[in-house]
């Protein structure tokens, strides 16, 4: 049985989180509320002042009138609780399953597939993919430390090729833009990379950042580890 080497050091945290709120779809209204509420206090100051001092400036100054007011204030505040429940609702929900299988590297070798999926109820469109890869080993100021920059998949597959690895015999990336991720009712998983045993002794980590845009406009982001279980899951040659 082969053995692996495992231990993930400054490893990178996994979690979805929202990175950006629509500005039209979740700004507005906000500042609408933010704004009648500021009407309001005007005119409930206004009417607890006498006729004589409302004569005056600046509180002879009317905005509007308290029943337009209430009823824009009412649905201004609804509009705001109805889009943050929608956006929970619709909210993507980024995950990943991965597996030793064959059928994109050269040489049929067993090879660890990575998937992305999307368990929501509704579409999401990825808006940037970025990777970052922390070779075995590698000096605290070379290209495979754990803080070295985000970069696009050609980018990754230089500093992969440049430690010695083979673009379609050790790793197969997939480059994405402007990407849907259709919601769970697919159940469709969408191919990140193929990687070879090779690469798994080689590579410490890969990091991959997925961004995606929801209907409501909001952004959100997941940072997920491409190699993550393959040194803790043995691998065969699957069957064809």
């Amino acid at each position: 049985m082969r053995r692996f080497r495992r231990g993930r050091p400054n490893a990178v945290p996994d979690a979805q989180r929202r990175v950006r709120r629509s500005p039209l779809l979740f700004t507005a209204p906000i500042v609408l509320l933010v704004l009648l509420t500021a009407v309001l206090g005007w005119e409930i100051v206004r009417a607890n002042m006498t006729a004589e001092a409302r004569a005056d400036w600046p509180w002879r100054l009317q905005l509007l009138d308290m029943e337009p007011l209430g009823s824009l204030l009412a649905v201004a505040a609804g509009a705001v609780l109805a889009r943050a429940q929608y956006a929970r609702t619709v909210r993507p929900i980024l995950g990943w399953r991965a597996d030793w299988k064959t059928g994109h590297l050269r040489g049929g070798v067993p090879e660890w597939q990575v998937g992305l999926l999307n368990g929501g109820s509704h579409t999401a469109v990825v808006e940037e993919y970025a990777c970052r890869v922390v070779l075995r080993g590698g000096s605290p100021s070379g290209p495979g430390d754990a803080g070295a920059p985000w970069t696009d998949v050609p980018g990754a597959a230089e500093v992969l090729t440049a430690a010695g690895l083979t673009v379609g015999e050790d790793f197969q990336l997939v480059t994405f833009g402007n990407f849907p991720l259709m919601g769970a009712g697919t159940n469709e998983t969408t191919l990140l990379g193929a990687f070879s045993p090779r690469f798994v002794d080689e590579v410490e980590a890969l990091y991959v950042r997925v961004r995606v845009v929801d209907v409501v406009g909001d952004s959100h982001e997941r940072v997920l580890d491409a190699l993550k279980g393959a040194r803790s899951t043995a691998y065969r040659r699957p069957a064809l």
